[in-house]
């Protein structure tokens, strides 16, 4: 770092992206991307939206806010679109943390959780899952603080039913509680119809994963009016125009043909039992993931070693070095494919494996 580098985040450590080789083509299940393309809607409109760039996007973006809405079943002032589901994130940490509202979160969970409370000096509580790497809703209930719960969780996969949730809501209404529900298409309850009946809950989803938009940088937020509210504040002090135009126009059209985005769910909901069955048969033991991708051990090979052959045959997976999930890979569910691909190279490591 320079001389200039303010200490308050000298000792911050960033958030690790997941590796985006440029060297050479690799099967991509790192970063859980959706196989499918955007909904030609999405193209399509976003590629009118391309010939205004020379004009500032909608800053209340409207339009976006609206399709949101009924595609929901919110009203629009209760919805608010971001720069990626981060952003949202981001700013619930900044607007509903503090010295006397700490963040809380379990240990194993999306790794920019720990980042934005260090980046917003916030104090955090971190909770550690229980041995079968579920969520420790009792701890949960007794924390005191803001409440970030990703379901289903990252990397685990693993999701709450809707109703541990809305019990976590009622327990404490005077607690913040944000919902990320990234990847909540692929299988889980979203918490979104509860936003209705409880001020306290802020849900946050991205359209990376199941819209086909992980380059557009698209996510949003649901709560009720004041919450939303809130965040606009914060919103209006940091960035107005932080949805670009051709972003909003391809969330619009991606709204509009919804029936694509859930064909393609199906699909991805198909190969993931299709991956799962054939890395059970090879020996693997997975979580019980509800989401775009599948969590999944060996008990003859460690998971760094996995990773690197995986790698070495041109297939990328997600690999954390956390000690309690090192021996775990995090595998995206890819087309049928590419699912094969990944099994015939699983097992003919194994077959090298003493």
């Amino acid at each position: 770092m320079s001389r200039f580098f303010s200490e308050k985040y000298a000792a911050l450590t960033p958030y690790t992206p997941g590796e985006q080789p440029q060297d050479q083509q690799y099967i991509k299940l790192n970063t859980n991307e959706s196989p499918f393309p955007p909904a030609p809607e999405a193209q399509q409109m976003a590629a009118e939206a391309a010939e205004k760039l020379q004009l500032y996007s909608d800053p209340t973006a409207a339009p976006l806010h609206r399709a949101l809405a009924e595609t929901l079943g919110v009203a629009p002032t209760e919805v608010l679109a971001t720069n990626g589901s981060d952003e949202i994130l981001n700013f619930a940490f900044m607007a509903f943390c503090d010295a006397a509202h700490p963040a809380v979160f379990p240990d194993i969970t999306y790794g920019f959780y720990p980042v934005f409370a260090a980046l917003n000096g916030v104090p955090a509580t971190v909770l550690p899952l229980r041995d079968d790497l579920t969520v420790d809703l009792d701890a949960l209930a007794a924390a005191k603080g803001t409440i970030f719960l990703a379901n289903p969780n990252a990397p685990t996969g693993i999701a709450l039913p809707r109703a541990a949730i809305e019990a976590l809501l009622a327990a404490d209404p005077d607690r913040m509680v944000v919902v990320d529900e990234a990847y909540v298409d692929f299988g889980a309850e979203s918490c979104v119809p509860l936003i209705k009946k409880y001020d306290n809950l802020l849900v946050t989803q991205t359209f990376s994963k199941s819209r086909s938009l992980a380059g557009a940088r698209l996510g949003f937020g649901v709560g009720c009016e004041a919450l939303i509210n809130d965040l606009n504040t914060i919103k209006y002090s940091t960035n107005p125009y932080n949805v670009n135009r051709m972003t909003m126009a391809a969330g619009i059209g991606a709204l509009a043909q919804e029936a694509y985005t859930r064909a393609n769910c199906a699909a991805i909901i198909e190969n993931r039992a299709f991956a799962a069955d054939g890395l059970r048969a090879l020996g693997f033991e997975l979580t019980d993931s509800r989401a775009n991708f599948l969590f999944a051990k060996h008990p003859r090979i460690g998971g760094e070693a996995f990773y690197k052959a995986l790698r070495a045959r041109g297939i990328l997976v997600r690999h954390f070095s956390t000690e309690r999930i090192k021996d775990y890979n995090r595998i995206t569910v890819g087309s049928r494919a590419q699912m094969q691909a990944l099994l015939d190279a699983a097992a003919a490591i194994l077959e090298e494996t003493p």
